[in-house]
């Protein structure tokens, strides 16, 4: 056997394991739609823009680049983190809490390639949401 044969395949990014674009974008349409839909979500909701266009399509973005695939969100907004967009904005645990349970919710409820990385990321990113409350 040849050292080339032998070498194992690149380890693959949560980007691939959970599915790629289509599945961040069904994971974010979710919940969107849950945070539209859901009054346990009321807070969180009106903290948003009447329009959630432009977020249905920024953050399948973001939540690409961060879980290892295509960059073109952070490429568009050099030098900006979740932390820094959302920084002007009046986050509490509640809103906080809301965001996290939303987004949990909408990953559990999307078929995803690799479900042990999916919940990952739902743990990973309700961390994150509720890191930014400021009460």
């Amino acid at each position: 056997m040849t050292q080339a044969a032998t070498a194992e395949a690149p380890a693959k990014s949560p980007f691939e394991r959970v599915g790629g674009h289509p599945v961040l974008q069904a994971i974010s349409n979710r919940f969107y739609d849950l945070m539209d839909q859901d009054p346990a979500y009321a807070e969180l909701r009106a903290m948003h823009a009447a329009d959630l266009t432009f977020m249905r399509g920024a953050l399948p973005a973001f939540l690409a680049g961060w879980a290892g695939g295509p960059r073109d969100w952070f490429e568009a907004n050099p030098g900006k983190c979740m932390m820094s967009m959302h920084a002007p904005f009046p986050i509490g645990r509640q809103t906080a809490d809301q965001w996290a349970e939303a987004m949990t919710r909408a990953i559990a409820d999307t078929e995803v390639t690799d479900r042990e990385i999916a919940d990952a990321m739902a743990d990973v990113l309700g961390r994150m949401a509720r890191g930014m409350a400021r009460d």
